[in-house]
């Protein structure tokens, strides 16, 4: 399928297409108590990654190209600076102006609109419209030059999207299946897919820093699901020790660690990828649920929703946390002032501010990374999944920007 001729979006074909790879019986693994905790192998001198993925450039981190605005890629030059968030019980888009901190567009989209996710290529964002049980999902690209959304694409349940690091898939999230469904990253037409059956909830995802894995959350079964991004396989189960309700996934900036935001656990848990093995915890704040590097990779911002519950109050206690990621210490916590829901967002490219979506409060919080003060923005309703571009980075695997 393609956009309709003479639209601002006509996309090509690429041969991506590879045979579908059976599903060997995957392992569920319980959590088991290592030695050093976040113990990861040490990085050798080059990063052997998958064929076609963008080389590792910095073995000892992975974000090493998205560490500010001097490393934004020229692609991205005419890119306007908004922030675009979804409005999941809009069924809209809200645009606000980075410099201003004002709405300056917005515009429908499909059935409960729940991320914007950055290209691969960064030539397009992706509005994941998962139209929540009902059999009429949609993708709506947005052309992040102008801002403005072309016609949107029939698509299954997409809760959520990444991409392989080599490019030649896009995995949209059929949450509601248990299902990951690789895509031709242009037309979006259906490769093939991979079922995960004990993954309910099936979520968020991050990458190893090869590219060769990548490990996705199961937000109703307090599991973890890895899978294999070359053959397209379940490689098997982790059972967190407490909580039951994980959230977004980070990739450490060594490539081998992961750290699983847990809503109902309050808190962050350390996973060794390769081993696939929990070796920690860090408590941070009440509905833990977001995550985000720092621009200099030695922070991990983390969004305490306020809340247990997946439709929670409004002024509830929410707050952002701060570790350190050199000790998996919270060296800082951020409180909403009046209180709030912070959700998904970004980091500026510039790292000068967080943006959260207050998903209970119907607005957008820019939190000064320096001080922590906060501005809210109204927007629609129910706001979700938001995107800050242009970012810093080669590549995007997805979600609100996860760039390297």
């Amino acid at each position: 399928m393609a956009f309709a001729a003479g639209s601002p979006f006509i996309l090509s074909s690429l041969s991506h297409a590879q045979p579908d790879v059976g599903l060997a019986k995957p392992a569920i693994v319980t959590p088991e108590k290592t030695s050093v905790a976040g113990a990861a192998p040490p990085p050798t001198e080059e990063v052997k990654t998958i064929p076609g993925m963008p080389p590792v450039l910095n073995p000892k981190n992975i974000y090493s190209e998205t560490s500010g605005p001097e490393k934004l890629s020229p692609i991205v030059a005419h890119d306007l600076k908004r922030v675009y968030v979804p409005n999941l019980r809009g069924n809209s888009v809200s645009v606000i102006d980075q410099a201003s901190f004002k709405v300056v567009d917005s515009f429908k989209v499909g059935r409960s609109p729940q991320h914007v996710v950055p290209s691969w290529d960064l030539r397009h964002l992706w509005v994941t419209n998962n139209a929540e049980g009902r059999a009429d999902g949609s993708l709506t690209p947005i052309d992040p030059v102008t801002g403005r959304p072309g016609p949107s694409l029939p698509v299954d349940d997409p809760y959520n999207m990444y991409f392989t690091p080599d490019g030649k898939f896009a995995i949209t999230v059929a949450e509601a299946h248990r299902r990951l469904d690789f895509r031709e990253p242009l037309s979006m037409a259906l490769i093939g897919s991979v079922s995960t059956p004990e993954c309910s909830g099936v979520n968020h995802a991050g990458f190893s820093g090869d590219g060769r894995y990548a490990i996705f959350t199961c937000e109703f079964g307090g599991y973890l699901v890895k899978v294999d991004t070359v053959n397209r396989k379940v490689l098997g189960y982790l059972k967190l020790s407490k909580g039951g309700m994980p959230q977004d996934i980070q990739t450490a900036p060594d490539g081998h660690r992961f750290y699983v935001a847990d809503m109902m656990a309050d808190g962050v848990f350390i996973v060794n990828g390769d081993r696939f093995e929990e070796t920690g915890f860090i408590p941070t704040g009440v509905g833990t649920h977001g995550e985000y590097i720092s621009r200099n990779s030695k922070l991990l911002y983390v969004a305490n929703r306020g809340s247990h519950k997946i439709h929670g109050p409004k002024n509830g206690p929410g707050s952002v946390s701060v570790i350190d990621l050199a000790t998996d210490k919270v060296i800082k916590n951020w409180p909403i002032p009046g209180g709030g829901s912070p959700d998904m967002g970004n980091v500026s490219a510039d790292g000068r501010y967080l943006w959260l979506s207050g998903r209970f409060d119907d607005v957008v919080y820019a939190i000064d990374t320096q001080t922590g003060a906060v501005r809210k923005i109204p927007v629609g309703l129910e706001p979700h999944g938001l995107t800050v571009w242009p970012q810093p980075g080669r590549y995007s695997l997805g979600h609100t920007g996860i760039l390297r």
